[in-house]
């Protein structure tokens, strides 16, 4: 009988010799027909579509509300209705690819994506336009992870570093980009064109994607693999992540826990997301793997991953909210000042996916919390009314500096001791898990640098009394320069007053933007700490863990 070694087989302890060469050889890897790198770029782009449009309608929303006959206070809502169904489709996005297959789901997803751009841009109504942002969202959030997960099947383990710096600059630069973009939009044409520009780069991606991706053969064998609809995680899960968003979202501008409607999404996301894990954890087909989470380093690294999402929002907020209001820089002049972040980013990202493949990536998880936590410390120290567009600039590359090294690495180590065909499934929460830590970050910054604020007006309004010879002394300044310019003596000294006080709400301000950054910098120190207790690769391998 002919064996598959090309002999014939003389004898049985030949042949099973033979049969056991044969089973033992390592299979060969597979590889994608087309280049790598192309489809790296065409993933990346969709990917870095669908990341724009979280924070490229911000600057947009008075504009929309006049344009739609609504309050600005309504306006917000096609902000939040974005985040709530991109927030929900995120984690189920692996069960979807799951049961569709990949490339289809992630065509799916260009489709309702591009399509509902259109539909965003020809909204006749503030309730048209919401309703197609949720469309929107839910499209856009199978973007993120599929093609997150479609670089790590495509690219060999010691390369993969390299393909995830590619994603990584498209996950960190689009939200950095997205505000000015769209101020200079909108300035310059109208509203509507921030969702028009969708369309070619949408239309361009799904014919690429169609002609060039292609499923390896794990992620066909789970096609139909979970064809039953869990539909008690499905509501669970949106009803949990549904009135997490809208909390978050809305809790500063609601008073927080003081306000009831505040107080009901608390408790109904709680109970929604506490209610989901119990469920998913003992369902036999669970839309959301929570069961991944047994894996202490995956556990691990989606904790990294949600603070790295925390720390980028929250400085990517703070510093043109600073500039804007405390020193009148337009929008587009604060989001020059983020831009030297984004070229080092560019910069940086390759440099760092290649380092993976020589130095373990815990290290380099350590190094970036190390550098981001003293770049918070370095703010703290120069932040003040007098900051320079230039100083301002390199607060800004320093913070970059640190979180360049963070992306990378943790989506690597989110890989190690997890099977090929879980790669959707750890895609997907990895992803939800940034997105989550983006929205508490902001969240978070905005609400203690109010209340902050608060604090530190009530103590320097203490010290500026009638009774306190320094401040008698500036406000009989103040009156002398008014004077000198022509006021009459009243309106000198309310003028004088007035100006004091508003001095006085700028500084105690900037004292709440420098605890703000303290508290960041607390984070950064002990996320340092923990990045040791993550598993040891070996780099260049993948999701392989390092022996000994």
């Amino acid at each position: 009988m002919g064996g598959d070694t090309g002999g014939v087989v003389n004898s049985g302890r030949d042949g099973s010799a033979a049969r056991e060469a044969a089973t033992s050889r390592p299979a060969e890897p597979w590889k994608p027909k087309a280049n790598p790198w192309l489809i790296a770029v065409v993933v990346a782009m969709a990917a870095f579509m669908e990341v724009l449009d979280t924070s490229i309608a911000n600057v947009a929303l008075p504009y929309m509300a006049g344009s739609l006959g609504a309050s600005n206070d309504e306006s917000t809502w096609v902000l939040t209705s974005y985040l709530v169904s991109n927030a929900i489709v995120l984690p189920i996005s692996g069960w979807f690819a799951g049961v569709l297959g990949r490339k289809r789901f992630f065509m799916m997803c260009l489709v309702i994506f591009t399509l509902s751009s259109l539909l965003c841009g020809i909204a006749p109504s503030l309730g048209a336009i919401i309703l197609f942002r949720v469309l929107q969202g839910a499209g856009g959030g199978g973007l993120q992870p599929m093609a997150q997960a479609i670089l790590a099947d495509t690219f060999p383990p010691q390369k993969r570093g390299l393909a995830f710096a590619l994603y990584g600059i498209t996950a960190v630069i689009a939200p950095t980009v997205g505000p000015t973009l769209g101020g200079w939009i909108t300035d310059n044409y109208t509203w509507r064109w921030i969702f028009f520009i969708n369309l070619p780069v949408g239309i361009l991606a799904l014919l690429l994607v169609y002609r060039l991706i292609e499923d390896p053969p794990w992620a066909k064998r789970l096609r139909g693999a979970g064809v039953k609809i869990d539909y008690i995680g499905v509501g669970l899960l949106t009803l949990g992540v549904g009135a997490l968003q809208v909390m978050l979202d809305k809790g500063q501008e609601e008073d927080w826990f003081a306000s009831h409607f505040i107080l009901a999404l608390a408790v109904l996301a709680g109970a929604g997301l506490v209610s989901l894990v119990i469920w998913e954890w003992y369902f036999k087909d669970p839309i959301v793997e929570v069961r991944l989470f047994k894996n202490l380093n995956f556990l691990g690294a989606n904790f990294m991953m949600f603070m790295l999402g925390i720390m980028l929002f929250s400085s990517l907020v703070m510093m043109p909210l600073f500039l804007q209001t405390l020193l009148g820089y337009t929008a587009e002049l604060a989001g020059l000042v983020l831009s030297g972040g984004g070229l080092l980013l560019l910069f940086l990202m390759p440099i760092i996916g290649t380092l993976t493949s020589k130095v373990q990536a815990r290290y380099l998880i350590a190094f970036g919390w190390l550098t981001l936590g003293l770049a918070m410390y370095y703010s703290t120290q120069q932040l003040d009314l007098q900051i320079s567009f230039r100083s301002a600039s390199l607060l800004r590359v320093t913070q970059m500096f640190g979180l360049a090294f963070l992306f990378v690495p943790i989506t690597l180590v989110s890989y190690i001791g997890m099977p090929a065909e879980k790669s959707n499934s750890v895609a997907g929460l990895v992803n939800f898990m940034r997105n989550i830590g983006s929205s508490i970050g902001t969240s978070m910054v905005t609400t203690l640098i109010a209340r902050r604020a608060q604090f530190h007006q009530v103590t320097l309004a203490a010290h500026v009394t009638p009774g306190r010879p320094a401040f008698t002394r500036a406000a009989a300044g103040l009156e002398a320069h008014l004077s000198a310019l022509g006021l009459d003596a009243s309106r000198a000294t309310s003028q004088a007053y007035a100006r004091l006080y508003r001095a006085l709400i700028g500084q105690a301000t900037t004292l709440a933007y420098i605890d703000t950054f303290w508290i960041l910098c607390s984070g950064a120190g002990i996320m340092f700490l923990l990045s040791f207790a993550l598993k040891r690769n070996e780099p260049g391998a993948g999701g392989e863990v390092a022996a000994g």
